[in-house]
């Protein structure tokens, strides 16, 4: 049984398939999913958050779970304590941590220090969760991601990219991932989800594109990009998900984006609420899998 949910490459394609089986029953509402007793989850966040924070305390409070947020800035870590010694206290009081911090490395060191599990609710390097989500939004839109192409286009070297890739990966599907030549993939993700299935890196939009059931992207300025926002933007724009791009992708085809968009930036507005668009629906799933994920580790 799995103790922590750091990092996709820690879950097994058995793994996702029973969380996906938990998320099924939650879905269903055929019967009162709960955690036995009185449980807390501390979400522990130092970087911006609103779907992620608010479907962990959603989730938590269909389970009957309480939920405390925790804002580092107004915390001792605000102040130099160290983070193993917050991990350390929170699982002294709580029964589940999440932890959304840029430093990867972070993550682990509190994980390290915690006598509980602890979930990742976004580093610089992955995003578990959300790939989760994905996969979940997408297996219930077109079946066994094992026939899926699933394209992502723009900054393919980003948290969302790597654990996206290697979660759909897992699960059988063929990732093309679209970008500039000047951004590469992930070293070690590529290398890892070549291991389950096919990966191809196109530069070209109407190669990359072809063809898939799925087409996704994200922002071009990823938290703790700021500084080279400008220098993204102009990179990136060719690589605009817009109509002329969705059009080389299947006619049944649908549109994923884990939030918060930019229209007219990495996505136009007629692409993202237009009809095939499925990011609310993808939105909603974060709160499915939160569930799931902590009935999974209470077990």
């Amino acid at each position: 049984m799995m103790r922590n949910i750091l990092s996709s490459a820690d879950l097994s394609r058995k793994n996702i398939e029973e969380l996906f089986s938990i998320c099924d029953a939650v879905v269903s509402g055929k019967r009162k999913l709960s955690l036995k007793g009185n449980q807390t989850i501390a979400l522990f966040f130092t970087e911006p958050s609103t779907r992620t924070m608010v479907s962990f305390v959603v989730a938590a409070s269909h389970l009957g779970c309480n939920a405390i947020y925790i804002d580092s800035r107004n915390s001792q870590a605000s102040r130099g304590e160290e983070l193993a010694d917050t991990a350390r206290i929170l699982s002294l009081y709580c029964n589940f941590i999440a932890v959304r911090i840029n430093d990867h490395d972070k993550l682990l060191a509190m994980a390290e220090h915690s006598k509980v599990p602890v979930i990742n609710a976004l580093t610089s390097l992955e995003h578990p969760t959300q790939a989760l989500a994905d996969c979940y939004t997408i297996m219930r839109r077109k079946g066994n991601l094992s026939r899926l192409k699933i394209a992502f286009i723009g900054d393919v070297a980003q948290n969302t990219a790597n654990s996206l890739m290697l979660t759909a990966a897992k699960l059988g599907a063929r990732i093309s991932l679209v970008g500039p030549k000047a951004c590469k993939p992930n070293s070690f993700y590529l290398k890892e989800s070549r291991k389950y299935g096919r990966i191809d890196v196109h530069d070209s939009i109407e190669e990359g594109l072809n063809g898939a059931d799925v087409v996704y992207t994200d922002t071009f300025v990823s938290m703790g990009d700021e500084a080279e926002a400008k220098k993204r933007r102009r990179m990136f724009a060719p690589y605009q998900l817009n109509s002329k791009a969705f059009s080389y992708t299947k006619k049944n085809s649908i549109v994923m984006h884990p939030l918060p968009a930019h229209r007219g930036e990495e996505v136009t507005k007629g692409v993202i609420d237009g009809p095939r668009s499925v990011v609310w629906e993808q939105a909603k799933n974060k709160m499915v899998i939160e569930e799931a994920i902590l009935l999974y580790l209470s077990r």
